[in-house]
């Protein structure tokens, strides 16, 4: 749902934004839950420094998603510690099956509601001419 737009374009772009967003949060939540349990210092770190990287990259668009991502992913770890490891892995999956599905709903509805070059020419309610 977050990535099927009004157009195809606005859609593959917030397709892309979702990923990149994604990805920054992939890799810092895997690089701190492979090693180290739920702490709410964290939490408050990696999110900043989650916003920071998306900025450095030149995505700062994308900043809340990527924000907010790394806090569910580290909320989702506290509330099932045992394999905390496997929510960012779970995240990016998620997120690339939505992202998927939300492109090939935008293109599969410009292709519905939109008519094939070459077809019926418009007119006022009069029959086109053969």
């Amino acid at each position: 749902m977050f990535v099927f737009r009004d157009s195809y374009q606005h859609s593959v772009a917030a397709a892309v934004s979702r990923i990149a967003a994604t990805a920054v949060s992939f890799v810092l939540c895997l690089a701190y839950l492979a090693f180290l349990p739920f702490h709410v210092w964290a939490l408050a770190v990696l999110t900043g420094l989650s916003v920071l990287l998306v900025d450095l990259i030149g995505r700062p668009g994308d900043a809340v998603t990527a924000a907010i991502t790394t806090a569910v992913v580290l909320v989702a770890s506290a509330v099932s510690p045992q394999h905390a490891w496997q929510q960012p892995v779970l995240r990016l999956a998620d997120t690339v099956v939505g992202v998927v599905i939300g492109v090939a709903a935008a293109w599969l509805g410009l292709r519905v509601t939109r008519p094939r070059a070459g077809g019926e020419p418009v007119t006022r309610g009069e029959p086109a001419v053969r």
